[in-house]
């Protein structure tokens, strides 16, 4: 009895301690869970046209995403479209990142239009705002008369193309198609509902809530993540990006090598200035940087130089117009048929036109006008003010046979002999004529006698 007494009593205290010891390893545990540091989701803004700057952008913040071992990526977005370029190299940046992307379209009446609706398929995790719309990817060709579809060949590359990336990612390939094929477009409902996304959130905090404790599988690997209270890093573009994002809208550029070309133009009529030639060629060299971001249309590049040239072949010879209005022609059609953007939204296209229509127009009348200015002055060199005319009468200071030189108001002339007589030196004379810097001078005496 007494064995048994102490042995219950052994097992009592032993089994005191094992649970002791258990609840001290499970509250290290748990402390140690929290006080494991929670991996930063790194946020960016893309919002309008998608264009070169935001491109780099966004390289460069995934980039620092990954040196400071962020766990996601979130992609804020509200777009119309943009440049093809920009686009597929944003496409296999997401492709082949080492970070998971996540795209939220949001806020509510946001849209992912044409190259947004490539962005959001490409990504690892897609996500709509209520009232937002995806879609009208069909690609676009620009003309004088305005937008409309590209051609059977473009169509059938890009929708292939994003087939592609839809399949890649596990989402609906006939949806994506369509978005190409026959400008489908679909609201955040329908979109959750057909599978293109995967999450409805209003907010990125909300986003974030949702996919707290959700495993990833990317390029072979597994991602966890843990974003209920993870910390959020935004970062904004610096000066280059901007610039960059600036440029390479095709309005922006375009109206950038005009000014510049005006400015210079300016600068040359009126020498000893050197600031608008200064300004000016830094705006050319802009603006071709900035038409240099986008595809360009040969026949457009070639339509506004020669538009260019019909200019200033006006502003050196009497056309009367007729030259300025062929360049005018020639730059509203090489503008408009310069930017050769598919992914660009419809109503950007129609801006375009008429904000190169009236920049053009302008410049024109501008240019015409002070050509016009110059033709005259160069003929009315008699009603010009009385600094440049020519002077009335004069004394010779030389012989004149047929040539010499006159003094008139305190000034010395070049002159020469209207009839080719000799008129010698001190003879009063007076001026009947003049070419360039040259006058014509009869003596005054000779004058007198024809009168007589």
């Amino acid at each position: 009895m007494v064995l048994n007494r102490i042995s219950r009593k052994g097992l009592c205290r032993t089994a005191v301690v094992i649970s002791i010891l258990l609840i001290l390893v499970l509250t290290f545990l748990f402390y140690s869970a929290e006080a494991a540091p929670v991996k930063t989701v790194y946020l960016v803004e893309l919002n309008g046209t998608i264009t070169a700057g935001q491109n780099s952008f966004l390289q460069r913040q995934i980039e620092e995403a990954l040196e400071q071992d962020a766990q996601l990526v979130v992609i804020l977005m509200d777009t119309p479209g943009g440049l093809v370029d920009a686009t597929l190299e944003i496409n296999q940046l997401f492709l082949n990142s080492p970070v998971p992307i996540a795209v939220l379209v949001a806020p509510s009446g946001a849209i992912a239009g044409s190259a947004g609706a490539f962005i959001l398929i490409s990504s690892d995790i897609a996500a709509m705002a209520p009232g937002t719309t995806v879609g009208a990817a069909q690609p676009i060709s620009l003309s004088p008369e305005g937008s409309e579809p590209a051609n059977e060949k473009t169509v059938i590359f890009y929708a292939s193309h994003l087939r592609s990336m839809a399949r890649e990612k596990g989402r609906p390939e006939d949806i994506a198609e369509k978005f190409v094929t026959e400008n489908l477009t679909l609201d955040a409902y329908e979109a959750l509902e057909e599978g293109l996304i995967e999450y409805m959130a209003g907010s990125v905090e909300d986003l974030l809530q949702q996919l707290d404790n959700l495993a990833i599988i990317k390029q072979g690997e597994i991602y966890h993540l843990s974003t209920a209270n993870a910390p959020v890093v935004s970062g904004e573009m610096n000066l280059r990006e901007k610039l960059q994002n600036w440029l390479s809208d095709p309005q922006v550029s375009f109206l950038i090598l005009m000014f510049g070309l005006l400015a210079v133009y300016l600068g040359l009529n009126a020498p000893g200035t050197i600031v608008p030639e200064v300004g000016g060629a830094i705006m050319i060299i802009l603006g071709i940087y900035g038409i240099g971001l986008f595809d360009t249309n040969t026949t457009g590049i070639i339509l506004i130089i020669v538009g260019l040239g019909l200019i200033v072949a006006e502003i050196f010879t009497s056309g009367f117009g007729i030259l300025g209005i062929g360049g005018a022609i020639s730059l509203v059609a090489g503008a408009i048929l310069l930017p050769m953007e598919p992914f660009m939204a419809r109503d950007w296209y129609a801006s375009f036109i008429v904000t190169v229509s009236g920049i053009t127009i302008g410049l024109v009348i501008v240019f015409i006008f002070i050509a016009q200015r110059v033709i005259q002055s160069r003929k009315r060199w008699r009603n010009g003010s009385d600094f440049f005319n020519p002077p009335q009468r004069g004394v010779a200071v030389s012989d004149l046979n047929p040539e010499g030189m006159i003094k008139a108001r305190g000034e010395i002339w070049k002159a020469k002999s209207a009839d080719g007589n000799l008129i010698p030196k001190n003879a009063e004379v007076e001026v009947v004529n003049s070419e360039s810097l040259t006058l014509y001078v009869k003596s005054v005496k000779v004058s007198e006698d024809e009168q007589a």
